[in-house]
């Protein structure tokens, strides 16, 4: 039976202690703290598990270097922390990834003096907690930051700087942390919309209605209603409080992907960006098996947003500004016809009075208690996720009355076993010791062992894994989030949207009408991207 129909059975008519609002992946965190603590816990997700914010972030698991310059000594310390929890408790989503800084002193935006002080800031980052992933930064001669990318321009570097972060597929993650709650005892419901908070004759919030994708209406009481929904929080808080609090200032990111023979990089790289001294992270990405890497994504902006929450897309200008700072970093050029794939994201920032510029906002988190009792957790960031949700569930334990150690900084993420007799690292690092499941699948059906879509290394058995353990319900939780596949090249995904619903057909019991509506939908989502990448920004909004 699918896991959705059945965490539905489960659901309906029951009290739970906590119930969670918003499946990112601050929300599953929220549900992993809370389950492993011993209280009963539900989390609702209106669309799919992190297909917000928490899937189309820089997929990088970091302190936050430019923090330091803001004076966010406190937040890097946290984020490092954060860090290495991660690396030992996921270490088959989490591995650290290398880093260079390039000095590009002629005709570039980094003089000696600002290299100089660069250097400094580097000590800051490795003594704040950037050594405990056992390196410390180093200067590269520039031939030897040249061979780590040999597309950059040899005449202009004059050296690089080294350091350690670490990188992880964020929308893996989330499919890990709702698999791990779920081990726990917590209820996940993907695709199930909250339409009312509800509340007791004294005026507290006492659970949630709402209605699934197929329409089947939930009712829930809950002891804590927790408001996790990112950039839809103030919505959420709309509902209970009935006034709009404005808590949050979305900041738009965007990414491109490219082919990696264009770029050529090994490890990930800083490159400044000439027009407003901003920098740009360049990241190769799903490494061959022989070697090398298909793709390299390049990002992210950092831009204020005033169009709906539900439709943030990439534009013209957001493309060519990346692609502007870019070519000034490598001697290859790079246009809009190579880039394959695309995404936006919002951040959910807290708003600060005074602050002009978004980059110029803390990623600091939130913790607010609304008049009915309601929590919401807001701002943040992907790397801190376990520490917003440690202090968000603190504060429901608070007003549950009871107490509970929180038992999150130890805990091993599913998939965190043993997973070196995996046969490819594909597998490995998608996986980790729950690659057994799907080479279960094709070991049933040796066709399931064919590639999902050409040219990338997904095989249909992982669609089937995606819908029977992972929560995945249609055409596109699958090929954007369980897989990359349409971040990384929108066309071939495409192409191969028809086979792959037939294929979810077979595992979901779908009729050919919903075959025939899931791959208009995806095509939809599809020419949507595409039209907005040929539009400017207010273009774009302006045509909604």
């Amino acid at each position: 039976m699918p896991v959705a129909r059945t965490d539905i059975t489960n659901a309906q008519g029951r009290h739970f202690d906590i119930v969670v609002v918003g499946g990112g992946v601050t929300g599953l965190g929220v549900a992993v703290d809370a389950a492993t603590r011993g209280l009963s816990c539900l989390l609702v997700e209106k669309d799919d598990l992190g297909s917000g914010t928490s899937s189309k972030s820089s997929k990088l698991i970091h302190g936050g270097l430019r923090y330091l310059q803001q004076g966010e000594v406190g937040l890097v310390y946290e984020a490092l922390h954060e860090r290495q929890r991660l690396l030992r408790n996921a270490p088959h989503l989490v591995q650290i990834l290398p880093f260079a800084i390039p000095i590009l002193t002629r005709d570039g935006v980094v003089s000696r003096k600002v290299a100089r002080a660069l250097g400094s800031a580097l000590w800051m980052y490795d003594l704040t907690g950037g050594w405990r992933v056992g390196k410390l930064h180093r200067r590269l001669r520039a031939d030897a930051a040249l061979r780590h990318m040999p597309t950059m321009p040899r005449e202009r570097l004059a050296s690089a700087y080294l350091y350690y972060d670490a990188a992880a597929d964020d929308s893996r993650l989330c499919v890990a942390l709702a698999r791990t709650a779920a081990d726990h005892g917590a209820v996940i419901l993907n695709h199930c919309t909250v339409k009312e908070i509800t509340h007791s004759s004294d005026g507290r919030a006492n659970g949630i209605r709402a209605t699934t994708s197929e329409g089947q209406l939930l009712e829930v009481n809950a002891s804590v209603v927790v408001n996790a929904a990112g950039v839809w929080a103030d919505s959420v808080r709309q509902a209970d409080e009935g006034v709009d609090p404005q808590s949050i200032r979305p900041a738009k990111g965007i990414h491109i992907t490219i082919p990696w023979e264009l770029v050529q990089n090994d490890i990930a790289f800083v490159i400044p960006v000439k027009r407003d001294k901003r920098s740009l992270f360049v990241v190769p990405w799903i490494e061959r098996e022989d070697g090398g890497f298909l793709y390299t994504y390049v990002g992210t902006t950092d831009t204020d947003y005033s169009g709906g929450v539900d439709d943030s897309q990439c534009s013209e200008e957001d493309i060519d500004y990346v692609l502007e700072a870019l070519n000034t970093s490598i001697t290859t050029r790079v246009t809009r016809e190579h880039v394959t794939g695309v995404w936006s994201g919002l951040r959910p920032l807290v708003r600060t009075e005074g602050s002009d510029k978004t980059k110029d906002l803390s990623r600091r988190h939130k913790v607010s208690i609304s008049n009915s009792g309601v929590i919401s957790i807001i701002g943040g960031k992907l790397t801190t996720y376990r520490k917003m949700a440690e202090d968000t569930v603190d504060e429901a334990l608070n007003m549950l009355g009871r107490s509970a150690r929180c038992k999150t900084k130890r805990l091993r993420l599913r998939g965190a076993a043993d997973a070196s007799s995996a046969p490819t690292k594909h597998l490995r690092t998608r996986y980790g010791s729950d690659w057994t499941e799907v080479q279960r699948i094709i070991d049933a059906d040796s066709t399931m062992s064919r590639p999902l879509v050409a040219g990338l290394p997904y095989c249909r058995a992982e669609a089937i894994h995606a819908a029977r353990f992972e929560y995945a319900r249609t055409v596109d939780d699958v090929l954007s989030r369980r897989t990359r596949a349409l971040l990384l090249d929108r066309r071939a995904t495409l192409a191969a949207a028809p086979d792959v619903a037939r294929l979810l057909a077979s595992e979901l019991g779908w009729d050919d009408a919903r075959v025939e509506l899931e791959v208009q939908r995806f095509t939809e989502i599809c020419t949507r991207e595409e039209r907005a990448a040929r539009m400017s920004e207010a273009e774009y909004l302006a045509s909604r």
